[in-house]
Parts: structure tokens; sequence; C-alpha cells
């Protein structure tokens, strides 16, 4: 479960700083951990056990192909996505055949599935998508929603998506947008 309660930022501005990460008041809370009374060392272990992170910059390792770029998550965690899950998502993703190629040997779209893959592979609790369509066609954008909504609804996951993309929306269970530094829910699906 992730709650968030008054969350603010921080930020220098000129000789000021302005607090960012610890909220002021309130609590941030994910799955019963108090972020707060976290060490750096905890937080960086909830980050990688509890966060999956899709961004515009795929941030895939140069010199890894794409079966070793999971390989190497698993490593760093233990609890993974089964064979058949793995199997099924990369088929899904239509990346299957990309297994043994290197980043520079593919182009924007499957790279930007293939991060979406990795994404996903750890089975985190918080999916964080910047832009998570923003390299694929009409056909791979719906599909990439289709499997970020379905694990979100059969996972129980919480799946935030920030995007420019309108088509998007019909995806979400709520739409918030931010004009001038204020976030005002605009659309509620959840009914």
């Amino acid at each position: 479960m992730l709650e968030f309660k008054n969350v603010t930022k921080s930020f220098k501005d000129g000789n000021q700083t302005i607090e960012a990460v610890k909220p002021t008041s309130g609590e941030i809370i994910i799955n019963d951990k108090h972020v707060s009374q976290l060490s750096l060392k905890e937080l960086a272990k909830t980050r990688m056990q509890e966060i999956g992170f899709i961004l515009q910059a795929t941030n895939l390792v140069p010199f890894l192909n794409v079966k070793q770029q999971f390989k190497l998550l698993q490593k760093q965690k233990k609890d993974v996505l089964d064979e058949a899950s793995y199997n099924q998502l990369v088929k899904q993703l239509d990346i299957a055949v990309l297994e043994n190629k290197l980043p520079s040997e593919i182009s924007g779209g499957q790279k930007q599935r293939v991060a979406i893959a990795k994404a996903l592979y750890t089975k985190p609790s918080i999916i964080l998508a910047d832009e998570p369509t923003a390299s694929l066609d009409t056909n791979n954008a719906m599909e990439v929603m289709k499997i970020l909504k379905e694990q979100t609804m059969e996972q129980n996951k919480t799946c935030i998506v920030v995007t420019h993309d309108e088509r998007l929306t019909e995806y979400c269970d709520s739409v918030y947008h931010m004009e001038d530094g204020m976030l005002t829910l605009t659309q509620d699906n959840k009914s």
C-alpha cells in the first residue's frame, strides 16, 4: 500500500535551501514502512525492492545484451518474475527476439519496451513511469498501458504515469492535471 500525506520537495534557491524528500508534516508509508524513519541504506533497499522506474532515458547497460539486463537485476533482487511470467511479459512486449542484442543494436521503441520489462521484472509494489510510451507507436503504447493496468489491478500495485499523451487516460483510475504548479483532479474513472 502506498500512502502520501503532505509530501514536500527541496531544492536550492539562491542562498536558501527548500526542504525535499523529508516531509515537514505527514508521513510516507510504503508497505507498512515509515519512509522518514529509514536510514539511507534502508531507503536505497526500499527503492530497489519496492519501486520500478520507467524513465524516458532507458538506462540500459550498453555492454549487456537484453537477456543479461535481466540477469543483472536478478543478482540485486532475488524475488523476480518466475520463468513463465517473464516469458509472458517479453512476449506481450514483443521483445523475446531481442534477447541476444545489445542496446546499440535495437531501436528506441525496442529499448523502451525492454526498460518497461525490466521495471516489471522485479515485481515492484510501486511503478513510477515518466512518459513510458514516448518512444512507442500507438499499438505498442496501448499494449504497454494495458500491461500496466493489468499489473496494477491484478497484483495490487500502485502505478503513477506522468505523460503528455492524453490517449492514455482511459487506462487510469484517476487523472490529475498540473498547471502553474497546481495539481488538480480532472477525471475519476474508479467507479
